[in-house]
């Protein structure tokens, strides 16, 4: 099953994709989100979906975040061996974990904007994981058991805040606008094999980032499991697992980041593509 939502900012409505088309399931479930995920939702929409006359909706309809704002984004830095290798930075011994601030959440579509006072917006391609059941201390061989679906998401990083403004990389991966997620949130069944994934994106329709999740350092169920020690997952969460090689920090002979004008485009097999165009910040 693949889930959307749709319609203005704020004002979201739930939907689903079927055979290509878009439909309304607002009057099955009030919203993708803690409630929904970690209650059987998933389940009972199957069910529900099987003997209901859904509206269909225009496909021209603005998509919003494929899911209602989680509880947390829990990010995992340098998943990659070429995208550690590009930055010269040591293949870490366990996962590098940092937080990226739910208001960053918009529609895979919306603009970014690019920061007050930024110099250096990088792009990220990345797959993200919904958590559909808590997870507390749960084994690799159980994390499976606790994952709803997986995303696009593009984890937008502002470098100079990130790297040389001190403190931790929170504050910048966190600016508005810094993570487009969807276009939807597909089931686990939706995906053949979740660690052979080829995920892409170009930026003003060149190539530069052109990966696949089979060469994550850290796998999918390690990953759930090893954050899980540290703090509860709760439905809905997201975990986002890392880019791999080609993003603007890495670019020879020097890094260079995206301006205003720019479009940036990417996607993941099997999840869809999305696309954001580069406005700068107008004081709004």
């Amino acid at each position: 099953m693949k889930l959307i939502r749709f319609g203005e900012p704020g004002a979201e409505k739930p939907g689903v994709i079927i055979n290509e088309n878009y439909f309304d399931v607002s009057a099955l479930v009030s919203d993708y989100n803690e409630d929904f995920f970690g209650g059987d939702g998933l389940e009972k929409l199957k069910k529900d979906i099987e003997s209901a006359d859904l509206p269909q909706v225009d496909q021209g309809v603005r998509l919003g975040p494929a899911l209602a704002r989680p509880s947390k984004i829990v990010c995992v830095g340098l998943n990659y061996k070429d995208h550690a290798a590009e930055t010269n930075a040591a293949i870490p011994p366990e996962p590098i974990l940092f937080f990226k601030a739910t208001s960053a959440i918009v529609g895979p579509n919306d603009d970014l904007v690019i920061p007050k006072n930024s110099k250096k917006t990088d792009w990220e391609v990345e797959l993200a994981i919904v958590i559909g059941k808590k997870a507390s201390y749960v084994s690799e061989e159980d994390a499976l058991n606790h994952i709803a679906g997986y995303a696009l998401h593009n984890d937008y990083s502002e470098r100079e805040f990130q790297i040389e403004r001190n403190g931790q990389w929170v504050k910048g991966k966190s600016c508005d606008t810094f993570a487009p997620i969807g276009p939807f949130i597909a089931t686990p069944d939706e995906i053949e094999d979740v660690h052979n994934l080829r995920l892409w994106l170009t930026v003003n329709g060149k190539t530069l980032q052109d990966g696949n999740t089979s060469n994550f350092i850290f796998n999918v169920p390690f990953i759930v499991s090893y954050i899980s020690q540290f703090m509860t997952l709760l439905p809905g969460d997201v975990i986002s697992t890392g880019t791999p090689a080609g993003v603007g920090l890495g670019q020879k002979p020097e890094p260079w980041y995206l301006k205003a004008g720019d479009v940036v485009e990417l996607g993941i097999d099997g999840l869809g593509t999305s696309k954001q165009e580069v406005k700068a910040y107008s004081g709004q």
